[in-house]
């Protein structure tokens, strides 16, 4: 894993978790609740390209689950593990773009769909689809992102 504790590391992490943040409260009426798009949730295919991604989304959705409307505490604490389970399995299977992007799907879908289940006394597997088919979309979108990345050639800037 590449150095996360240099100043560039410390920085790239800092504006990711701030874009993750501001992402999500921009667009707070698609980004919470049972039937939820976070488009900010893209972001979460950026450890693929670059390590320091992984802190910066984790706490990018602490802050957003801490000012948004979130689920309160379970979904502040658990909604934003399953943020950083998904960040790490994005990077622990990068060489595999499909078994990435499983990641973010699966953990939010699961952790997710588990919280607002036990939050909100909805069912769980239709509200785990719910976070997964939306959490899906928002990973598409991640690929994108990551391919433009790539042809930009952005790992000369973060190494």
């Amino acid at each position: 894993m590449k150095k996360l504790f240099t100043t560039r590391s410390i920085t790239l992490s800092a504006a990711i978790a701030a874009l993750y943040a501001a992402l999500t409260l921009l667009l707070a009426p698609i980004s919470y609740g049972d039937w939820q798009c976070r488009v900010s949730e893209a972001l979460t295919m950026l450890p693929m390209l670059m390590p320091q991604a992984i802190p910066g989304l984790f706490v990018g959705c602490i802050l957003a689950n801490l000012l948004g409307p979130s689920a309160g505490i379970t979904d502040i604490v658990f909604g934003s593990l399953a943020t950083l389970i998904a960040a790490i399995g994005t990077y622990y299977f990068r060489k595999n773009k499909w078994l990435a992007a499983a990641c973010p799907v699966i953990s939010n879908g699961i952790i997710v769909g588990l919280v607002l289940s036990l939050s909100f006394n909805l069912p769980f597997f239709l509200t785990a689809i719910q976070v997964a088919a939306g959490e899906l979309l928002a990973v598409l979108v991640g690929l994108v992102l990551i391919k433009a990345l790539e042809k930009a050639n952005i790992q000369k800037y973060v190494d």
